[in-house]
C-alpha cells in the first residue's frame, strides 16, 4: 500500500543500519494500522517500549487501563489497602507485598539500583510509596531487576 519511493527509502535505510530494523517496524506499523487503526498502533508501540525499552513513568501513565493490563498480563499481583499508604519502600516490597522475600533483600536491591516503581528507579531506602505513585487511581507497578514486574492493586 506504500508508494515505491517510501519502500525504496526504507530499504536503503535498512541496508545502511540493519540493527535499527526499519523494514520490520514499517511493516508492523502498516499491518497494525490497517487492521486495528492508528490509536491501537500507538498503544502497541507504547507497550513494547514499556516491556523492552527504556520507557518512563510518564509513558506508563499515558497507557489506558486496558493496555496496561494487557502489557502486564500474567505478572504476579498483590493487593494493598489504600489506607496503608504512605509506606516505606522496604516495607511495601517485602511486608505488604512479597515482591522480595525479606526486607534485607529489598534493601540490597534498592541500594544496588535494582528497584523501580512505575519505571522510576528507587535507590533511597527511606522512599515513601504514596498516593502520588498510583497509576490510573488503582495500580502501582514494581520492578525487581530488569525483567521481574509486579502489579500492586491499591484497594
Amino acid at each position: 500500500m506504500l508508494d515505491k519511493e517510501t519502500i525504496d527509502a526504507a530499504i536503503a535505510e535498512h541496508h545502511a543500519d540493519p540493527g535499527r530494523r526499519t523494514l520490520q517496524q514499517l511493516l508492523a506499523k502498516e499491518i497494525t494500522t490497517t487492521i486495528h487503526g492508528a490509536a491501537e498502533y500507538e498503544n502497541a508501540v507504547s507497550a513494547s517500549k514499556m516491556l523492552f525499552g527504556n520507557s518512563t513513568s510518564d509513558e506508563l501513565r499515558k497507557l489506558d487501563e486496558k493496555t496496561f493490563l494487557a502489557v502486564f498480563a500474567g505478572v504476579p499481583t498483590f493487593d494493598v489497602p489504600r489506607s496503608e499508604l504512605p509506606c516505606n519502600i522496604l516495607d511495601f516490597l517485602a511486608v505488604k507485598t512479597q515482591v522480595f522475600p525479606s526486607k534485607g533483600e529489598a534493601r540490597k536491591m534498592t541500594v544496588g539500583n535494582g528497584v523501580s516503581i512505575n519505571k522510576d528507579k528507587v535507590t533511597d531506602i527511606e522512599y515513601q510509596v504514596s498516593e502520588k505513585d498510583i497509576v490510573d487511581g488503582k495500580y502501582i507497578l514494581a520492578q525487581k531487576g530488569k525483567k521481574n514486574y509486579f502489579i500492586i492493586n491499591i484497594i
